[in-house]
């Protein structure tokens, strides 16, 4: 075999290495599960809140923290359809990431109807296999909102 064909070989075999690395979900446990703990839907909240974040048969570990059976939590808001969920989730204003294993967050969003979701993800930011998410909740800010009772 030439040094070409051999350079060929090894570049595809590095290639497809590094895709199916980039796909790869870790496994989630049966049952687990994430959610909020202050919101439900149909809430009415202030422009600014509070969200609490609760995870069950799994436990929080930061980013680049490869640990079996830990994650951290990704809140998508107002995101219709998921993101390809055999990727690393991308870091946008509508896919907030708290990587380093935050379990709330204090949300500023316009007056009008958001949905929520919570998303759990690997140290790569990867979501498990199955999937840990929360369902979809819809929440109405409004500046006319009491302020949280128990942030």
């Amino acid at each position: 075999m030439n040094v070409k064909k051999v350079l060929c070989v090894a570049l595809l075999f590095l290639a497809f290495g590094q895709l199916s690395a980039a796909g790869h979900r870790s496994p989630s446990p049966e049952g687990a599960s994430v959610g909020f703990s202050n919101l439900s839907g149909g809430d009415v909240v202030p422009p600014v809140f509070i969200v609490k974040f609760t995870i069950s048969g799994m436990g929080i570990a930061p980013a680049g923290s490869q640990i079996e059976n830990t994650g951290h939590h990704h809140l998508l808001i107002d995101v219709a359809e998921l993101p390809d969920l055999d990727q690393p989730l991308p870091m946008t204003d509508n896919i907030r990431h708290f990587g380093q294993g935050q379990t709330q967050a204090e949300l500023q969003l316009p007056e009008g109807e958001h949905s929520l979701r919570l998303l759990l993800a690997d140290h790569a930011h990867i979501p498990h296999d199955p999937p840990v998410m929360s369902g979809l909740i819809t929440i109405t800010v409004s500046a006319n909102a009491p302020p949280q009772s128990d942030p």
